[in-house]
């Protein structure tokens, strides 16, 4: 191209255009834009990572117990009070403190061929209506496979309980019958062996409800104890 006076210029050459350096965010819920988008689809990864990999644990821990229990086919600890002695239980109405001597002896019966139990903890307790007046410890054991063990324990002392009127009532009838009607409880910790595995410990609770003939008189009634059969909540 030449202007009017004859010089020549060369074709002509379009403006540069400008180029864009950004780019567009990625789709998804992770996309990672910029230094901050990275952070967070780190962050969303690694949460999305360790959900997955607690539920794989949890059906595998599903899974492995529900082998162990098809191969190894549990079966109820059964506990039973076979003799129970009482030769005081005598309320002062002046201090409400009962004097109290009682023994008291066990089986405890795992039908289980093919578990064991270790008895870490055994507190038996003795109750007169919801009141507490005693507690003994049995020392800990190891329980084979269909195993029954015999354990013995005594209560003896003197404890301040206050009874309501009902259970006050209830006591005057057991002292007129020289029958009492008395609870034990049993706090357990307990594992179960299965074969080289020994599981966590277990807390169950253990009720037995008793009805004890006063030993050093005769009763009119002529009443034995009789084994009783206790209540298990695992």
């Amino acid at each position: 191209m030449s202007d009017l006076n004859g010089a020549y210029y060369g074709p002509s050459i379009p403006p540069p255009k400008k180029v864009s350096h950004s780019h567009g965010r990625r789709g998804g819920s992770c996309g990672c834009g910029c230094l901050g988008d990275c952070l967070g689809c780190c962050g969303c990864c690694i949460l999305s990572v360790i959900f997955n990999i607690l539920i794989a644990i949890a059906v595998l821990l599903g899974i492995a117990a529900l082998i162990i229990w098809l191969i190894f086919r549990p079966n109820g600890i059964k506990f039973h009070v076979t003799d129970a002695k009482l030769t005081e239980f005598t309320l002062d109405p002046a201090t409400n403190n009962i004097r109290y001597n009682l023994d008291l002896n066990f089986t405890i019966r795992n039908p289980n061929r093919r578990i064991g139990v270790y008895y870490d903890q055994i507190e038996v307790r003795g109750l007169y209506g919801d009141q507490r007046f005693g507690s003994s410890n049995i020392s800990p054991f190891y329980q084979g496979h269909k195993n029954t063990t015999v354990v013995g324990t005594k209560l003896g002392g003197q404890q301040l309980v206050l009874l309501d009127g009902e259970d006050r009532k209830d006591l005057d009838e057991d002292v007129n019958s020289k029958i009492y009607r008395i609870d034990t409880k049993l706090r357990l910790r307990v594992r179960f062996k299965f074969g080289l595995i020994k599981s966590w410990r277990f807390k169950p609770n253990i009720e037995c409800e008793l009805k004890v003939p006063l030993s050093n008189t005769n009763t009119t009634s002529g009443f034995q104890f009789q084994r009783t059969k206790c209540d298990v909540d695992f």
